[in-house]
C-alpha cells in the first residue's frame, strides 16, 4: 500500500475541480478514453500527482513555466525519484507542448505504457439535462 498524506486530500479535491486548461485538454480529449483507469490529482505520499494509472504504474505530470527554474527542476527530480522508488514511471510534458503538439503527447503516453490508439475507449456521449417541464422532442 502506498503512503498517503491525508492532509492533502481536500486540496487534491480542489485541484480536481479547478484543473488547468492543459490538464482539462489532456483529460477530456485523451486520458478519459485511456484503456486503463486514470486518476486525476491523486495523493501519493506528500505529493499530489496530476494523473496516475496504477495498472500501468505511470504518473503523468504537466509542467508550467515555474518548472523551468533550476530550483523547481531539482524539486521535480527529487519527486520523480520518490515516485520511481515505488515502481512508477514518470512522464513529464511542458504545458506548451499540450497546445503545440497534442498528438505527440498522446502517442508518447500510449507508446510508453504499451498501448495503442485502437485500445482507446469510445467517446462518451454526454447526456444533456433539460430543464424540468421541457422535453428533448420537437
Amino acid at each position: 500500500m502506498l503512503p498517503k498524506n491525508s492532509r492533502l486530500t481536500e486540496y487534491s479535491k480542489k485541484l480536481r475541480r479547478e484543473m488547468t486548461p492543459e490538464e482539462k485538454h489532456l483529460w477530456y480529449d485523451f486520458l478519459e478514453r485511456f484503456p486503463k483507469h486514470v486518476r486525476r490529482q491523486h495523493v501519493i505520499g506528500n505529493y499530489i500527482v496530476d494523473f496516475v494509472c496504477f495498472k500501468d504504474m505511470t504518473v503523468i505530470e504537466l509542467d508550467g513555466r515555474q518548472h523551468l527554474t533550476s530550483e523547481m527542476k531539482e524539486k521535480d527530480a527529487i519527486r520523480d525519484d520518490y515516485l520511481k522508488g515505488f515502481g512508477f514511471q514518470v512522464l513529464r510534458y511542458p504545458n506548451r507542448v499540450i497546445w503545440e503538439n497534442f498528438s505527440y503527447v498522446a502517442n508518447d503516453i500510449l507508446e510508453k505504457t504499451g498501448h495503442t490508439l485502437d485500445e482507446l475507449k469510445p467517446v462518451r456521449k454526454k447526456k444533456r439535462r433539460m430543464p424540468k417541464g421541457i422535453t428533448g422532442q420537437v
